[in-house]
């Protein structure tokens, strides 16, 4: 595997190792989501698809929440970004919120105009209608004020009848003059006037505009309809303000064809009917758009066979320009109507100008304000780079020129700056040499023993280190392990570890077969006696015996280690508490046994305490996962695993605390250490 491959894996793994459980799953549920609607989409039924389309939602609301901050981070780091993100919600948003509403409302009230428009147009129709019916009904009465017994078929023969009928039919097209009985829409009433019916009525498959009404002869009431098709000739009659206008006559669908035999029928389509030679015209301008609008009307559906009319709804559908409509719509004010729509139209360009000017102005200060910051950063930058000649520009007598004012005062006097980074500098020389001469304090070699493998890796996070390791070989068959963290940071915690260093070995070396608990009882007496009050020590001490396989060890206040023999784990922490502060101190020892091929781990706090973007450390059961995934492995790579592991998931190149691992296979088939 070469490089540029191995970089994206590296980066999918560090990405996996800063998951939380609850980031995996709620990234598990996003791609099964996202399988079962892939297989959904080829008609396989997938159970659960539903709850899973729930908790697909609250998982995009939990990632929502938890890259709010990095996204909020990433974007608002520019100046640049953050005014254009404060100029959008102070004048955009409202504007184009503003813009919105009004154009909503201005969409409705022509919605509204063109359907008053339309009703009116029919009723109009449904007038000119009832008045043809009163015409021929007087027609009819006048020629049966003497018969008896007379229907209206032969009355609409007689000649006087048949030339009123044919002089209304050329008015109207498809005009059609019938007897149909009308006692299901006018019922009749002997005795009284006799009421009259006009409206829409849906018959045969047919809409129509129908006038019902009985006429009165010489001893009786005869029945007369008048009906006119509403047809595409009819629309085109309509108002002319109106465009293209279409019609869909409903009816119930069947209970058979219905969602739910317990419920009434829906209404289904039963029929359409258009106009044809309307036209919606072009714009009379560019703020004059096609809109659309919609309107129910109602039909009485008579069925042959069904004593009862039903209630059917139609729906209306039209097209309009405003322009076509303004006329209407300022039709109160009379000839002004024309004044008050182009006094609207300045007072809406005057408002867009005022806008422009607004956007305009708002970019011009915040170039201003971003040119002015990006030169100061580039300043600094040449800063950075050593460069001091640099001088920004001062333009106006304002807050940013008073901060290039500033600026340039700071790299006047950098001349002091400059000889204080010499000192430091030279300061720094000195902490290399105390790092070199430190690295002599830790072990050059690892003591080789035979069922014993070793590894241990220290990383500084400054130049000198506060933690310090040590093996040191008491016997063929024992061996000493040792991990402190010195606390502190920087020289005095290299110093002390260098005291703590030299006490241990001066005491091993006088009394090598003395316990975990005599040997740090007695470091913490010469720690307390030789430093500092507020200087003091973690400290974990072993000793594993490769004759009797077991580790006897103190924990003094140090982070817990853990024994790790097949699925079995334990914790190391008893002992006693931190060396250097108590000279009454009491340690004790305790000894395990160690099973075959045992991993004994032990770790300064800097290696569990990195954090990750969202705040997370990486922790001690991260660390004991890291351990467990790779077990099997030497101890020494099982130490540089632990170490990138930490790094990876902190993701930051400045390391915060040293970080100090001893991995030890104990009761190993093995005969050697391991660096």
């Amino acid at each position: 595997m070469n490089a540029m491959s191995a970089r994206p894996i590296a980066r999918v793994r560090a990405f996996a190792r800063r998951l939380t459980p609850v980031d995996a799953g709620a990234l598990g549920l996003l791609v099964l989501f996202l399988l079962a609607r892939t297989v959904s989409g080829f008609g396989v039924n997938v159970p659960l698809l539903g709850l899973l389309d729930y908790l697909f939602v609250l998982a995009l609301i939990y990632f929502a929440f938890r890259l709010t901050p990095w996204v909020r981070g990433q974007l608002m780091w520019s100046l640049r970004n953050r005014l254009i993100v404060a100029y959008v919600f102070i004048a955009v948003v409202p504007v184009v919120l503003l813009l919105t509403m009004a154009g909503i409302a201005m969409y409705l009230i022509y919605v509204q105009l063109g359907a008053h428009i339309l009703r009116d147009g029919l009723a109009e129709r449904m007038h000119e209608l009832r008045a043809v019916s009163d015409t021929i009904a007087h027609s009819i009465a006048r020629e049966t004020a003497n018969d008896s017994r007379v229907t209206t078929d032969a009355v609409l023969q007689r000649p006087d009848v048949a030339a009123v009928v044919a002089s209304e039919s050329s008015e109207y097209s498809g005009l059609t003059v019938d007897g149909t009985p009308a006692d299901i829409l006018v019922p009749r009433d002997d005795g009284r006037e006799r009421r009259e019916f006009v409206g829409l009525v849906d018959r045969n498959g047919q809409l129509w505009i129908q006038c019902f009404r009985h006429v009165r002869a010489a001893r009786d009431w005869i029945p007369l309809r008048v009906s006119l098709p509403v047809n595409s000739e009819l629309l085109d009659t309509l108002p002319a303000e109106l465009g293209p206008i279409h019609f869909t006559v409903m009816k119930q669908a069947s209970a058979a064809s219905a969602p739910d035999p317990q419920r009434p029928a829906d209404f289904v389509p039963a029929f359409d009917i258009g106009s044809r030679r309307r036209e919606v015209g072009a714009p009379l301008h560019w703020i004059d758009p096609q809109i659309s609008g919609a309107l129910t009307l109602e039909a009485l559906r008579v069925d042959p066979g069904k004593s009862d009319p039903q209630v059917t709804p139609i729906y209306a559908a039209f097209w309009v320009r405003p322009s076509r409509l303004n006329g209407t719509l300022f039709a109160s004010v009379g000839a002004i109507g024309p004044l008050v729509t182009l006094v609207f139209i300045l007072a809406s360009i005057l408002f867009i100008l005022m806008e422009a000017g607004a956007l305009v102005t708002g970019i011009i200060l915040t170039r201003r304000i971003t040119s002015a910051v990006a030169e100061l950063y580039d300043a600094t930058r040449n800063v950075r780079r050593g460069d001091f000649s640099r001088r920004v520009r001062v333009q106006k007598r304002d807050q940013l020129g008073v901060l290039a004012e500033s600026f340039n005062e700071m790299t006047s006097s950098i001349g002091g700056l400059i000889e204080e980074q010499r000192q430091r500098q030279r300061l720094e020389n000195e902490i290399t040499i105390a790092r070199e001469v430190q690295l002599q304090l830790f072990p050059r070699t690892i003591p080789q023993l035979p069922g014993v493998e070793l590894a241990a890796i220290c990383r500084a996070a400054r130049m000198v280190s506060g933690d310090y390791y040590d093996f040191i070989l008491l016997s063929p068959s024992r061996v000493a392990i040792l991990l402190a963290d010195i606390s502190g940071k920087g020289i005095s915690a290299s110093l002390l570890m260098a005291s703590l260093q030299a006490a241990l070995r001066s005491l091993l070396l006088l009394d090598p077969g003395a316990s975990a608990a005599q040997t740090v009882a007695r470091l913490n007496l010469h720690l307390c006696r030789n430093t500092a009050d507020d200087h003091y020590a973690t400290l974990f001490y072993g000793i594993y015996d490769s004759d009797r396989q077991s580790l006897e060890y103190t924990n003094a206040g140090h982070c817990v280690p853990f024994l790790v023999a097949g699925e079995t784990t334990r914790k190391l922490e008893e002992g006693g508490t931190v060396v250097g502060l108590f000279e009454e101190a009491e340690y004790e020892s305790v000894t395990v046994q160690a099973a075959p091929e045992s991993l004994f781990v032990t770790f300064s706090d800097g290696l569990t305490e990195p954090m990750n973007v969202f705040g997370e450390e990486f922790g001690t059961h991260r660390l004991l996962e890291e351990v467990l995934r790779h077990r099997a492995a030497a101890p020494s790579r099982i130490a540089e695993e632990l170490i990138d592991a930490a790094e990876q998931w902190g993701g930051s190149d400045e390391q915060a605390d040293d970080m100090t691992v001893i991995v030890a296979r104990l009761n190993s088939n093995g005969s050697k250490g391991s660096g």
